[in-house]
């Protein structure tokens, strides 16, 4: 089960990867130690890492064109599909584009079977990417439990060592409503103002973004949702 379960953060190292660095507690019960919580952020980097594998392998693809068409290094893929490294948002991004699935593919495992994903407050996975660009947390707070969609909704934060990333293109539709701050986001070329109580609804497929933040910290949800019809989908 991916909702509730208790992640460490992750240090971004290179190449668009997480290496899985040292746990931090968030909404745990007070018996658990670090033991259990690094055990809970291994089991979900061997989860990702076997759905890389098995997705790589049902395309007969090598390690090596994989890492060439995502932009990873041979050696950071090998990581990541036995677990030893945790992938980006955006490295996630580049796998399902080149599996032609849905982000939410790589977290199936941790689907609970009676179709629902409870998450505490701080809880789900979180992923943050440190570097000298990008200063940004991204808060997984469930995934698709249809069979018919898949649906990824995030908490997403820029505080005030972020840096505007490049554009994002995506299957399906996004929603994104804003809860703090203010800033500029471009979708198709086109910028949106958007303040706290503020949505935006779109086509995924359209390159889309942050364009400027504006007042900081900023704080917004976005939900993305995608077909699960398909060759590696949720069938």
């Amino acid at each position: 089960m991916l909702g509730g379960a208790l992640i460490g953060l992750a240090q971004k190292s290179g190449n668009g990867t997480m290496a899985l660095g040292k746990i931090e507690s968030r909404s745990a019960p007070a018996d658990l130690g670090a033991n259990d919580d690094e055990n809970s952020s291994r089991e979900v980097a061997n989860s990702i890492g076997a759905q890389v594998r098995a997705a790589r392998s049902r395309h007969g693809m090598t390690v090596a064109k994989v890492a060439q068409l995502t932009g990873l290094s041979s050696g950071m893929l090998s990581k990541v599909e036995n677990g030893n490294a945790f992938p980006s948002l955006t490295t996630l991004h580049a796998l399902s584009r080149v599996f032609k699935v849905p982000m939410t593919y790589f977290f199936e495992t941790h689907q609970e079977e009676q179709g629902c994903c409870y998450v505490k407050k701080d809880g789900g996975l979180f992923i943050e990417s440190r570097g000298s660009k990008v200063g940004h947390q991204y808060q997984l707070l469930g995934h698709g439990v249809g069979k018919e969609h898949s649906v990824s909704p995030y908490m997403i934060e820029f505080n005030d060592t972020s840096e505007v990333f490049p554009l994002f293109q995506h299957p399906g539709v996004e929603f994104i409503h804003m809860l703090d701050g203010e800033m500029i986001y471009e979708h198709g070329g086109k910028p949106y103002r958007l303040s706290p109580g503020d949505s935006l609804f779109f086509e995924g497929t359209t390159a889309h973004g942050p364009l400027e933040l504006i007042e900081l910290p900023i704080r917004f949800l976005s939900i993305i949702v995608e077909s699960g019809a398909g060759e590696g989908g949720r069938r």
